[in-house]
This record gives structure tokens, sequence and C-alpha cells, in this order.
């Protein structure tokens, strides 16, 4: 048990023989103040003595029963105190009733009259010392605090209060509670919570300076998500921590109204994309679903939430064996959880070993593939273009090649917006991989292909979410490659969500873009994430430029061209306009030719020759 807990534990004990001094006394005090110290010796003091000892016992008793003695000080508040006044009144109507019944009592009239003076006094009191105590508890806090994190409040109402008794009455909070902000005018320039208010919440920067505030706790409890992100919006430019308490949508159970950190999707400043997956359910019910590259961030996902449409079989594929372990072993457990009897078939292999793709696909015989193998590290396949064309380019054609040999229902290709008017390697090679989609789809009689193109996933393996994380964790410095890069960025349950359902919605060798609305910042999302884990830019971690990677672009490519794109059934998914397609065979005999090739700027040149979009930056040469 830790320090606290024994604290709080004997702070509990040490009410049971302070409830029995307390009540002893003032009953003891009511009736002499009755009938004098001489009037209770001469009267006979043995039947009063055992009568105030019996009730005081009986307060212990009654208070224990009633739980009164687990009321955390810390919490005591107006209906702990009536709490406490009840039973208080209930004991002392048991020590009325016992007036009447023990003989021997001297004066009735004045011992009912006692009675009227204990019981009013020991209402008061009894409460009182845990009012007491409870203020010398937030004093001694509030002295504690003194040297805490400075906090500002956005939300004068209950989820603020909420917040601000949180931060006073947690030892381990460390927090001390400077304004509140909102934007009810009758609230401003006033108290609460014993704090002023100020507002109106458009000038929170302003009032960051002015209270010299450290951390922002959002608690407006009927916030809808649009005006949350309004509001992180408007703590970009200050160097403060955010926190909120969750919204009203977001809990059922007021013991979960804490405040918890601001997530990375969220100070992205735009709301989560939900897409209606119900029609996915339907189309990949009791069917044989496959995903290659089951083990990475894309894969795992996308299995899981195949997973939940009940297939009659997943086949996992991949080439490293320990992620795709560990997404086995999880299937594995919800099988046995939720007494599902889902086939899941673990095989370990690479796409662009098409003898093991072709033995896979014609065993196993899968209705639908979604092919997400690939080598994804921009500056890596810088280095090493033969291997992103053997993954991302052989691997891909060898899947469509045999999804279509063996009647494959539909393939789709999980591509990057990095394949628009690429400048590396990966790109071009995704770019090349959307146009044997296309070749297929025109080509084939039995199979229906797509790809799916989108930005940067956040929280994937190698995206700047883990990255800034990690360095912040390690005290900095955070590396941004350009102070003006910019990015489109998307949740991983987003992208599969968008996976899934452009499956549905694929006929024929559409490319599916998602509306990710307005790019993101690259300095300013490490600056949220420092603030986040409670650090200040600059002062406590400082964020350097390193320059730009090989094949890294300053600005990606605009995704959607409402002028050139067709709006689908979901507002938010766009469909590419196709160009002229060509048979492909050639080009990926010719591309073939790299693995002989010993220098690297001759296989981009080769790759260039193909993708005509691809175009190599002159340092990249």
């Amino acid at each position: 048990m830790n320090k606290k807990r024994k604290y709080v534990h004997l702070l509990h004990y040490l009410y049971i023989p302070m409830d029995f001094v307390v009540t002893f006394a003032i009953i003891l005090l009511s009736f002499l103040s009755n009938v004098g110290f001489s009037g209770f010796l001469d009267g006979g003091y043995v039947e009063p003595l055992i009568y105030t000892a019996s009730i005081s016992a009986l307060t212990v008793v009654i208070f224990a029963i009633m739980r009164i003695y687990r009321m955390l000080t810390s919490n005591f508040g107006l209906i702990e105190a009536l709490r406490v006044m009840v039973a208080t009144l209930l004991i002392q109507i048991i020590g009325l009733v016992a007036i009447i019944f023990i003989p021997g009592l001297p004066n009735i009239g004045r011992f009912v009259y006692s009675w009227l003076l204990s019981t009013a006094a020991l209402i008061l009191i009894i409460p009182s010392e845990r009012l007491i105590i409870r203020t010398y508890v937030l004093l001694k806090n509030l002295r504690r605090s003194r040297n805490s994190t400075r906090t500002l409040i956005i939300g004068a109402g209950a989820a603020g209060k909420i917040a601000a008794d949180e931060a006073r009455r947690n030892p381990r909070s460390l927090n001390r509670i400077v304004g509140f902000v909102d934007d009810d005018v009758i609230k401003m320039r006033s108290t609460f919570s014993g704090v002023k208010v100020y507002g109106p919440i458009s000038n929170v920067e302003q009032i960051i300076k002015k209270t010299k505030a450290e951390e922002v706790v959002i608690a407006i409890a009927n916030l809808t998500h649009e005006r949350l992100y309004e509001i992180i919006g408007l703590l970009e430019s200050s160097p403060v921590r955010i926190k909120r308490l969750p919204l009203l949508s977001e809990t059922s159970d007021k013991r979960e109204y804490k405040a918890f950190d601001v997530s990375a999707d969220e100070l992205l400043g735009r709301k989560p994309v939900n897409l209606d997956n119900h029609e996915v359910y339907n189309m990949l019910s009791n069917k044989v679903v496959m995903v290659t590259g089951a083990g990475g961030s894309i894969g795992s996902e996308l299995v899981r939430q195949i997973y939940k449409t009940k297939p009659s079989k997943i086949i996992l594929f991949d080439i490293y064996e320990n992620s795709t372990y560990d997404i086995q072993q999880e299937l594995v457990r919800l099988n046995r959880a939720s007494n599902e009897n889902i086939e899941i078939v673990t095989l370990i292999g690479s796409t662009y070993n098409d003898r093991r793709v072709e033995q896979i696909i014609k065993k196993y015989k899968p209705d639908y593939i979604y092919h997400a193998a690939a080598y994804k590290h921009v500056p890596l396949m810088e280095d090493s273009p033969a291997e992103a064309i053997r993954t991302n380019v052989i691997g891909t054609y060898n899947v469509a090649r045999f999804a279509d040999k063996y009647g494959v229902k539909k393939m789709v290709l999980v591509s990057t917006d990095k394949a628009v008017r690429p400048t590396n390697v990966m790109g071009a090679t995704k770019r090349f991989a959307e146009t044997i989609i296309q070749y297929f789809s025109e080509k084939s009689k039995h199979t229906q292909y797509a790809a799916v193109r989108f930005g940067n996933v956040l929280g994937s393996n190698g995206s700047v979410i883990p990255l800034f994380t990690k360095q912040i964790k390690e005290g900095g410095p955070v590396t941004v490659t350009h102070k003006d890069i910019i990015r489109y960025f998307m949740t991983i349950p987003e992208a599969v969500a968008l996976i899934l359902q452009c499956g549905l919605f694929a006929k024929g060798g559409e490319i599916f873009i998602l509306d990710m609305g307005k790019p993101v910042k690259i300095w300013n999302l490490a600056e949220r994430l420092i603030r986040q884990a409670g650090y200040i830019p600059y002062k406590d971690i400082k964020i350097i430029e390193t320059g730009l990677r090989p094949g890294e672009k300053l600005f990606e490519e605009l995704l959607i061209d409402k002028e050139h794109q067709t709006k689908t059934d979901n507002e938010l998914i766009y469909i590419e306009e196709k160009e002229a397609i060509k048979p492909i065979e050639d080009e990926i005999k010719e591309i073939s030719k790299v693995f002989d090739m010993d220098e690297v700027s001759s296989v981009k040149d080769l790759l260039a020759s193909i993708i005509s979009t691809y175009h190599i930056l002159e340092e990249d040469k």
C-alpha cells in the first residue's frame, strides 16, 4: 500500500474516536448546561453518563453501517454533509426514544431540552469537522501548487467544476487553476469556484499570456466535435499543453469523467471521417478474404476490420513473420473469446515469388484480395530502388495476374498520394502498380480491380507521430526536414475503412481518393505534440530543421481535383479520371532488367523511362 492510501485509511480510522469524543462531550455539556454541575452531582450522574456513552457508541456504529467512514475527505461536499446530518438526526431520535424508557433519569423535561440542544449542535458540528479538515487539505495543496503547473480551464460550468476539483484534490495532479474561460457574458469578469472567469474563448491566446498558463483543459460537456477542433486551433500558437474532458457523447460513466491528453488525430484539427461500412459486412460475410502485407500497420488493421464482418476464412500473407504472428494470435484470442469459427490461415512468403503467390491463390481460392504488401519508406527506397520495384511492381503484377487466373471477385490495391507526379522511387513504383491494376481491369473477365490512394497515415510504422513521440521522450530535439513542409494525414481506421468501402464501389480499374481536408504543416504538428507532452517548444524541447531527404517533396500534390474527378455515392470519396491503358507485359519484362543492374542511377533512369510522370530530382541523380 502506498503512502497516500495509508494516509487516507488512517484518516478514516481517526474519525471513529473523534466522532465518539465529540458526541460524548456535546451531549454531556448540553445536560450540564441545563442542570448545572452541582445539580448533575446531586441528581445522580450514573444514568446520564451511561446514556451519553451509549449514544456516542451508537453514533460510531450507525455511521459505519451508513458507510460514512468511507467518504473521502477530499470529496466531502454538500451531499456528503447532508448524509452525515441525516445519520446524526436518526441517532438522536433513537436517543430521544431511549430517554423516555430509561428509568431513573432525573427531570425528564430538562433532559429533553438537553436533547434538543445536543441534536442541533451535533448536526452542525460533526459535518463541520470534515469540512474543516477538507479545507485544511485544500489549503495545503494550494500552498504546494504555488510551484505547480499553471492551468487554465475552458468552460465555467459543471464540467469545468469537475476539472477544477480534480486538480485541487489530487496531490499528484500538480495543477494550479489560474482562471476559467467562457463565452457567457454573465460569467465573464466574475469568479467561479473561487477563480476569475475570463472571456470570450476566441481571446484565449491573449488570456494565456495574461495568466501565464502552461496547460489548458477543455472542459465543456456539451461541446460538438467541430467546436472542439475550432478551440484546439485557437490554442495552436500558444506554448501550452492541451488536455480535455470527454464529451457527453463519449462516456456514459461519470467515473470516467477525467481529463486526458488530446489525441494525435484531434491535433490535426479536423473531425475523423466516419465511413458507413455496413454494406461491406454484407459483401465479405462468409467469404474467403486474403490480405497481403497482413502484419503491417495498414494490413493488420485491415485484418481486424475484415474479421468483424465474419468471413468464413481470412488468409494472412506477409514476408515478415513476427508482426504476422502477432496479428494471428490476436485473431485467435478473438475467436476464442467470441466463440466464432472463423478460419485463420497464416502464410509466410513474398509477393514477388510468383510460384508462392499462385500456390496460395490456387489452393484457397479467395473471393477478395486486399493488396497491402509494399515497401513504403521513401528515403530507404532511394538507396534500394531495385527492391522497391521487386515488391511494389512485380509483387503487384503477380497478385493481379493470379487473381485473374483463378477468378477472384475483387482485388484492391493500397496506393499512396506519392504516386501523383512522383519525385521518388517509392511513388513511381506505386504509380506503376496502379497502371497494373488498371491494365488487368481492362483485360480480366472475372475480376474487378481498384486502387485506393491516400496520404500519410497517423501512427503507422515509420510515420512522423511515432518518431516525434520517441524524440520527445528522449528529451529532443524533434527533427523536421523543412519548416514549410506540409502533408495530408488520416488515421489508420480511416484509411482501412476507406479501403474496404472502395472495394465495395469497385467496378473496374478505379483509383479512389479520399477528401482529407486541409494539409497539415509538419512543424506545427511537432509543436502541438511537444505541448501535449507537457513541454514548451524551443524552451524545453527544441525543433531543428534537417533538410529534405532524398526524393522528398516540400508539398504533396493536391489529391482532390473536382474538375477531373468523379464523386461517388459517398461525398468524401472521389474517382480519378482514367487515362488510356496500354498492355504492360513488355514493360514488366523491361523493368525486370533492373535486377541485373548495379548502379542506382541506372535503375532510376529505367523506371523513369517507363513511368513518364516520374521526375527525378536533380540532387537525387
